[in-house]
């Protein structure tokens, strides 16, 4: 059998897989580039080559940059502020989420916009109580439109561009594609507002707790209102913890190391720590009176924002059956581990500032730095109640972080932007300044890659190439040129538009136009339809790449994270196909 057959009939088999959805996407790609070699369609070399093309790590790095602007907590803030203003009307928030998806699109292409909104998404849809299924495919195609508004959106624009310039001596401009990308992204907001319908629902979303409010709930919970000092015994004093209480002024307890508790009556050495709680300004007072070192202040509600900087947080822990902490005392202000006890409850109940004997079961609520308390998760002797790292990236506010994450992030839009370097380049140069300057750490770095997105466009790419080098694209070719016959215009950009967007949903929009745009010169050529008319009706073609989760980069990334199965998208994908038709094959004609 012909190579060029061959190629087609492992594409429907592919296709027919993906479809049936019984095998993961993953394995589907590799028996594909499998089936390539075992049927000489391939070498061994172009099999592999996929996971090496500079599409391929441009994607890899784009899950690290996302995840540099999610741990810094700019992505949360960017969910908080797009809900608090947008409120909880699906309607507002849907449309500002794919606006401002669309934007990003325009410069950092579709890929990296989707990349960096699915967190944001995630944080607007817990906060509003909105299945994320109803806003992640939308929030994709949004990526798709929005890659129309400008020269740097999509490299298909750079090509379309470039081969005009080959042809005519003058090339599309940087804003030019706006004229079709605008209508694009109005049509695919309306679609999104009117035809909610066609949106799968009750899908397993990879969606965490919302702990916007949890610094709030907890000290609510335990009842902090007051809190207390910690303050350090630097020298030795003749006196003990009960003669420091005064009008307004209670002593906690005193602990001595890492686990004893004195008591209130015991004489005060160097290096105990005394837990005091009642007037600040008195409390600062005896401090200063005998030279104690107030090694913290109160957490209450009022002065939460400061006592949790950006290192520091809140969590919750159980102590566990067997737990070496059953019998130790227990007290408010206990140190152990890097973190401090600010309360505990036994049984639903707060157990109170007396000191007690631990036992298993009860719920102390500790204060420390971030890292202390991730230790925590290590720790045999406690339970931690929820994910601290999910907890530190909601809860902290704005810091450092953020301000290397935002400026990485920038920098690389801009170098993509202006074309300074390869889009592979950039995204590798920025996930390494993630990694460098500690937003993320290397094991977060390779948790944060999809790695099923990685293998799936990898094992893909030589089917592109197969489609492109066998012959079955001039198989393609020939049936778009015998179907357009002597039809006019509207007719022959309805056929290509049709031909280039069904070859977009199983092959990548930039494997589409390499196929489409000699095709595309010849029929202008042939049928006299002006050029720019022409290219820029089929960059729109391939960009409507929205019928199938393996179409783009994005489509595959929102479908990770929202639960979407094989056969969700082509019914809201269609809704959406028809605007763009429109745009391609109607509005193009009468703007070029």
């Amino acid at each position: 059998m012909d190579p060029e057959f061959v190629t087609l009939v492992i594409l429907a088999l592919t296709i027919a897989l993906f479809i049936l959805n019984k095998l993961s996407v993953g394995v589907v790609a590799i028996l594909c580039s499998l089936a390539l070699v075992a049927t000489g369609v391939v070498d061994t070399g172009t099999a592999l080559s996929g996971f090496g093309d500079p599409v391929v790590i441009f994607i890899a790095s784009l899950f690290v940059v996302a995840e540099g602007l999610d741990a810094s907590g700019i992505t949360g803030w960017m969910g908080t502020y797009i809900t608090d203003r947008a409120g909880a009307s699906r309607a507002t928030l849907l449309a500002v989420i794919m606006i401002v998806t669309a934007v990003l699109s325009a410069f950092i292409t579709p890929n990296g916009a989707a990349a960096a909104m699915i967190p944001v998404v995630l944080k607007a849809a817990r906060a509003s109580g909105i299945q994320p299924s109803l806003l992640l495919m939308p929030v994709a195609f949004a990526a798709s439109a929005g890659a129309l508004l400008t020269l740097s959106g999509s490299v298909v624009n750079v090509m379309v561009s470039q081969t005009l310039f080959d042809q005519t001596g003058r090339s599309f401009g940087f804003f030019e594609f706006a004229g079709a990308g605008l209508l694009l992204v109005v049509g695919s907001i309306a679609v999104a507002l009117t035809m909610e319908r066609l949106l799968p629902r009750d899908r397993e979303a990879s969606i965490s707790r919302d702990f916007g409010a949890h610094l709030g709930t907890l000290l609510d919970h335990y009842q902090i209102d007051q809190g207390f000092f910690r303050l350090r015994i630097e020298r030795e004093i003749a006196a003990t913890a009960r003669s420091l209480e005064t009008d307004g002024v209670h002593v906690y307890a005193v602990q001595r190391g890492v686990r004893e508790a004195r008591g209130l009556d015991d004489a005060l050495v160097a290096g105990d720590i005394v837990l005091m709680t009642g007037n600040a300004a008195t409390i600062r007072d005896i401090a200063k009176l005998h030279g104690f070192w107030v090694e913290s202040e109160p957490l209450v509600p009022n002065n939460a924002a400061t006592v949790i900087p950006e290192q520091s947080g809140l969590a919750e822990v159980i102590v566990a059956p067997r737990s070496m902490l059953i019998g130790q005392p227990l007290f408010a202000g206990l140190m152990r581990g890097g973190v401090t006890v600010l309360a505990a409850r036994r049984g639903g109940r707060e157990i109170g500032a007396s000191t007690l004997r631990a036992a298993e079961g009860d719920v102390l609520l500790v204060h420390g730095e971030w890292d202390a308390i991730i230790r925590l998760e290590d720790d045999d002797d406690v339970v931690l109640v929820d994910c601290p790292a999910e907890m530190r990236r909601q809860m902290s506010p704005l810091g450092v972080k953020a301000i290397f994450a935002g400026g990485i992030t920038l920098v690389m839009v801009i170098m993509l932007a202006l074309g300074l370097v390869e889009p592979a380049l950039a995204g590798l140069m920025a996930a390494g300044a993630m990694v460098l300057t500690g937003v993320v750490t290397p094991p977060e770095a390779y948790r944060a890659i999809s790695w099923q997105t990685v293998v799936l466009i990898g094992g893909l790419i030589p089917l592109s190439v197969a489609i492109r080098e066998s012959g079955a694209a001039d198989l393609i070719a020939d049936g778009v040129v015998a179907l357009t016959g002597s039809g006019g215009q509207t007719v022959v950009l309805a056929v290509v538009f049709i031909a280039t967007a069904l070859l977009g949903q199983v092959i990548s929009n930039t494997a589409t136009a390499l196929v489409m745009i000699p095709i595309a010169v010849v029929i202008a050529q042939t049928s006299g339809i002006d050029l720019p008319v022409m290219l820029m009706s089929l960059a729109v073609a391939a960009g409507a790449s929205l019928l199938t989760p393996i179409a783009t980069p994005a489509n595959l990334m929102v479908g990770a994270a929202a639960g979407y199965r094989f056969g969700d998208y082509w019914r809201f994908g269609l809704a959406n196909m028809a605007v763009w038709f429109i745009v391609a094959v109607l509005v193009v004609p009468l703007i070029w």
